[in-house]
């Protein structure tokens, strides 16, 4: 039987007070690391994490989300067994690919300093390490455990950085207090959850082998999904980092950052439960529109004030709590509000692509949204024109993305 919806919303609230907790400590930390350090200084650092957030995607292979339909916990074993093993192989060559691209002073690379290429590879390992924690978490229902260590790692983060730019280190006191949140995290998630111990060794055995067999629908077609997903969010970043530069990039960066605060905050955390709720519903009556149809109605709801408040306000609001510097971010964030409000009802929608097992779908859908991405930004195009065409194209490829979810929450066929 399905999780009755009184449960469903207390764990939301659960997973949402760790998450409050961390991005108000966060956004309360922004309008002193604005003024601190430069946007040139915050685009090269955002540059960094953009990186850092595509290569731990490959990291994981997405295996982890297998945990929370496969409980046995020999299972979960052979899972953290094989993403400790990519993560180190991939920590190790972005290491030494990095440091070469940087030897060779390659063009692009210019904006980046050698403290975060030599980083880059450490910084993928942590974070694929503590995805696996977190999704071994959702797995066994830990939702109040899993927010305490996302409350920890993103406090600790903002008040490392705010402690080492009022000690001098500048810019590169963002990449340090970034490491130190990640490791406390990553800590925290191994003591509080006690996770099964991976098996390492300088091959993959038998029983890890069978296992990337088993669950090979996420290898093979939602980690590339993802990884276009994720490749999609940070590719404006990079190409505004490469034809704009680095100041161009921190202005954008700091608006991605406001924008992606509700995600994380609210819908993220509904997305921590829609996970159980929609599989429960799916293996008990064959479909989950009910959860799915009840989600999307909340979303809407939440959403709709604070992009209402972006579209009226952004350019003063950026102005008054980030500098006068930072006004240029505002506008840049009233032409992204609607794109925000779709993406926020969107994305906790999607895990109904792996229940009905429709991965394949999403994959195409992603590989029509990454183009669009890149066709406007190639475009000859000014900042802004670039930025509303690329709200457009992803906001109607949104629209028919809910589409395709409401397909798959229902287990109807997938369209042709």
């Amino acid at each position: 039987m399905s999780m009755p919806r009184p449960e469903f919303w207390r764990n939301v609230v659960t997973v949402m007070t760790g998450a409050t907790g961390a991005q108000a400590l966060t956004l309360l930390a922004a309008p002193f690391v604005t003024r601190l350090c430069t946007p040139a200084e915050m685009g090269s650092f955002s540059v960094w994490l953009g990186v850092i957030a595509v290569t731990s995607i490959v990291a994981t292979l997405r295996v982890e989300n297998a945990m929370v339909i496969d409980h046995e916990r020999q299972q979960q074993r052979l899972c953290f067994g094989v993403v400790a093993y990519f993560a180190t192989l991939l920590g190790i060559a972005l290491t030494l690919g990095s440091l070469c691209a940087c030897a060779f002073g390659l063009p692009p690379l210019e904006m980046v300093s050698w403290a975060e290429m030599a980083t880059v590879g450490l910084a993928t390992w942590i974070t694929a390490n503590i995805q696996t924690t977190l999704a071994y978490a959702a797995a066994h229902r830990q939702f109040g455990t899993a927010a305490r260590i996302k409350l920890l790692q993103t406090g600790t983060i903002a008040l490392s950085q705010l402690g080492l730019l009022y000690a001098g280190l500048e810019g590169e006191a963002l990449l340090a207090g970034q490491l130190i949140g990640l490791c406390a995290g990553l800590l925290a998630g191994r003591l509080l959850l006690s996770p099964p111990r991976p098996r390492l060794g300088f091959f993959l055995d038998r029983a890890q082998r069978d296992y990337l067999v088993k669950h090979q629908a996420f290898w093979r077609y939602s980690l590339p999904s993802s990884l276009l997903n994720t490749l999609v969010g940070q590719l404006p970043l990079f190409m505004i980092g490469f034809d704009h530069g680095a100041l161009a990039a921190g202005l954008f960066a700091l608006t991605q950052r406001v924008l992606a605060a509700p995600t994380a905050l609210i819908a993220v955390s509904i997305l921590e439960v829609f996970k159980r709720q929609a599989v429960s519903e799916f293996e008990s009556v064959g479909n989950c529109l009910a959860v799915y149809r009840s989600t999307f109605k909340a979303l809407v709801l939440l959403a709709l004030p604070p992009t209402l408040v972006l579209l009226l306000f952004s350019p003063a609001l950026f102005a008054w709590l980030f500098g006068e510097d930072w006004r240029a971010a505002g506008e840049l964030a009233r032409i992204l509000a609607p794109l925000c409000f779709l993406n926020f009802v969107a994305s906790p929608l999607s895990y109904v692509f792996f229940v009905a097992g429709k991965q394949r779908m999403e994959l195409c859908w992603q590989v029509a949204l990454f183009l669009a991405t890149f066709m406007a930004f190639v475009a000859p195009l000014s900042l802004h024109g670039a930025l509303f065409a690329y709200a457009l194209a992803r906001s109607l490829l949104y629209l028919v993305y809910l589409y395709m979810s409401h397909l798959c929450a229902g287990n109807r066929p997938a369209l042709a």
